[in-house]
């Protein structure tokens, strides 16, 4: 299927295609074939679901700056601006490169802000993301525990946050990007909606920082919401799940591998527990193709 959408404001007429990751939704854009150089309101109108084609993230394929790597991934939220990383994206990324013909590869290795990860689509159709190792020393999250207390819990520290005039405890963790995990008694009545806006700009996090609200339901079975910097909450977040997994096995309330549920679908992540990669597996589809003018 193929359609042509007319933004108000006419210019160069960009062919992109429409992804989705377990409902994460993305514009992947091709700037191998096409130049690409979009200010962040050119972004925000490509997110615009009114006006624009709507999508959780917009995903930017470019030529490596490194040797032997693959492809140079950019994601920009829905608010126009840049973040390091998004593992549901990056499920769609290999996958869009695969079928564009920009590689046969099965395995691709693509560079983002914070360094090179592997992408590998299995026979199932299914996609593996080698995410790396999780970022647990605060300051490099970025997160100021400047004055706090931290509480353990298993192997991890839990900081207080002040949000809504009450103490949360948060696992504060990167996967390239930064998130603060609680664990909730249930995903469906968390304040997700009020508290997600609070925590995301919570001044601890000079970069702002993903919300994720994390339900145990047994060793092996989580439910997660993610509020996302710059995009709200999203029926999906592979680096939420990634971290949420991270955070509960530090605490000792799951174990590798964990099925993480999310409104959009279920993701499979598995970590050794120490130094090693956290590896992310889930679905990537195509929704459709078009052309709009930007």
């Amino acid at each position: 299927m193929r359609v042509d959408l007319l933004h108000y404001n006419s210019g160069m007429k960009l062919k992109f295609t429409k992804m989705q990751g377990a409902g994460n939704d993305f514009v992947v854009i091709d700037g191998i074939s096409q130049t690409i150089d979009f200010t962040p309101e050119q972004w925000r109108a490509l997110a615009d679901r009114h006006f624009g084609v709507g999508a959780d993230q917009l995903l930017l394929v470019e030529r490596s700056t490194m040797p032997g790597v693959d492809f140079r991934y950019r994601i920009f939220n829905a608010d126009g601006g840049e973040v390091e990383h998004c593992g549901n994206g990056a499920r769609c990324f290999v996958k869009f490169v695969r079928d564009t013909g920009l590689t046969d590869k099965q395995t691709v290795k693509v560079e983002v802000q914070q360094g090179v990860i592997t992408l590998t689509m299995r026979e199932d159709g299914q996609v593996s993301v080698d995410m790396g190792a999780p970022i647990l020393t605060p300051s490099d999250v970025p997160f100021d525990a400047a004055g706090l207390e931290g509480r353990r819990e298993g192997d991890d520290t839990l900081w207080p946050l002040d949000v809504a005039g009450k103490t949360t405890w948060i696992s504060v963790v990167s996967m390239g990007n930064p998130h603060a995990v609680q664990v909730v008694d249930n995903v469906d009545t968390a304040p997700v909606e009020t508290d997600g806006p609070l925590v995301e700009r919570h001044p601890r996090f000079p970069r702002r920082v993903n919300a994720g609200f994390l339900q145990v339901v047994n060793p092996h079975e989580a439910r997660l919401r993610v509020y996302e910097r710059g995009a709200g909450e999203t029926l999906a977040c592979g680096t939420g799940a990634c971290a949420a997994a991270v955070a509960g096995i530090r605490r000792g309330l799951l174990k590798a591998p964990v099925a993480i549920e999310t409104h959009g679908g279920t993701l499979t992540i598995d970590w050794d527990g120490a130094s090693g990669p956290v590896i992310m597996t889930g679905p990537a589809a195509t929704v459709f193709e078009g052309t709009i003018e930007v």
